[in-house]
């Protein structure tokens, strides 16, 4: 009788050991799919479908300050493109000049209005004159807010006889904004200024 109960002891101790194992094993799978299914849903989370010419492309977002440099390159860049890129045309100057005044503050606002009062957008009318530029390098310090940033670039003025080509370079300050359809970077320019804007050569149009 004595060995009997020994027996079920033994068997009972044994029963619960291994109940505690498969309650362990069933803890730690519960554990890991939980963990993956977080995991899985996050990065789901950060996947973007962009509709592109009827095509839909996938993309990965990610935070906006792993992305700051770059956008805010671009942004300065494309703020010059706007304000120096003419045709001899006052729909193309108005149009490309309404989109740069929406990435900067009043600092580009009065070069604009300085420049119309000297007649410059006039005389490239009258004149068939276009006008280009081509950045060279953007340099932005984002260890300081607001960002300084210099900008380096080639303006070409093409005229009818002539091509003058002059180093540019300007400086500012880029603080946050929201982002909307006329900035999509969500920068604005601050205390924009001209450095240098200087004749490097002149050639002549055959």
């Amino acid at each position: 009788m004595f060995r009997t109960t020994k027996n079920i002891d033994t068997a009972f101790r044994q029963v619960r050991l291994f109940s505690i194992g498969v309650m362990a094993v069933c803890l730690i799978l519960t554990l890991f799919v939980s963990y993956k299914s977080y995991q899985l849903a996050s990065q789901s989370q950060q996947k973007i479908f962009i509709l592109a010419n009827g095509k839909a492309l996938e993309a990965y977002a990610a935070d906006r300050k792993d992305n700051i440099p770059v956008e805010a390159r671009d942004h300065v860049k494309m703020f010059h493109h706007y304000f120096f890129t003419m045709d001899p045309d006052d729909k193309v100057i108005s149009n490309n000049l309404t989109k740069a005044l929406y990435l900067a503050d009043g600092s580009a606002k009065q070069q604009y209005d300085n420049l119309k009062e000297n007649g410059y957008y006039t005389n490239l009318i009258s004149g068939n004159i276009s006008q280009e530029i081509q950045a060279d390098s953007i340099i932005i310090n984002t260890n300081d807010y607001p960002y300084y940033f210099r900008y380096k670039g080639l303006q070409k003025i093409i005229r009818p006889t002539t091509i003058v080509t002059r180093s540019l370079i300007t400086e500012g300050y880029l603080r946050n904004v929201s982002r909307s359809d006329n900035n999509a970077h969500g920068f604005l320019i601050e205390r924009w200024k001209t450095l240098e804007n200087a004749d490097l050569k002149v050639e002549n149009r055959q």
